[in-house]
């Protein structure tokens, strides 16, 4: 990336089960963790209430060249109005990270063929994440 060039990524809040989430997407999307720090690694760590300490204070995943951040906060909701969005190349391979993300989820729109994609769904999965997946997109 260029000195001057911008980069967007996405940071997602959890209520206090961030590093779990994250180990889920790492395994199962392919990531890789590059950095997670606790609450109580921080300079002022001793200050922390102890049951926060083991909270995630700041955590980094790369999926594909895209970096998902997160932290563990206070009172944190699920994602509303806002959707993580990952772009499949099969149709086996969104039927699978569908089944993966739903479980003990919410869906929202089921896994279906539409007009504009051999595969689509919309859901929350058990962490409060929303996602979007797009499998094998159609060209007219």
């Amino acid at each position: 990336m260029s000195k001057n060039a911008m980069r967007l990524e996405i940071y997602v809040n959890y209520p206090g089960h961030c590093e779990e989430a994250f180990r889920f997407y790492e395994q199962h999307l392919g990531g890789k963790i590059t950095m997670m720090m606790t609450h109580q690694q921080q300079p002022a760590g001793t200050s922390v209430p102890e049951n926060w300490k083991s909270a995630i204070l700041h955590a980094r995943l790369e999926i594909g060249d895209t970096a998902l951040l997160g932290a563990d906060i206070p009172n944190a909701e699920p994602m509303r109005s806002a959707y993580l969005t990952l772009q499949l190349q099969t149709a086996e391979e969104a039927e699978k990270i569908y089944s993966l993300l739903s479980e003990g989820g919410e869906i929202f729109m089921k896994m279906e063929e539409t007009f504009y994609a051999s595969r689509f769904a919309m859901l929350r999965d058990r962490f409060g994440t929303s996602w979007m997946l797009l499998g094998e997109s159609k060209t007219p």
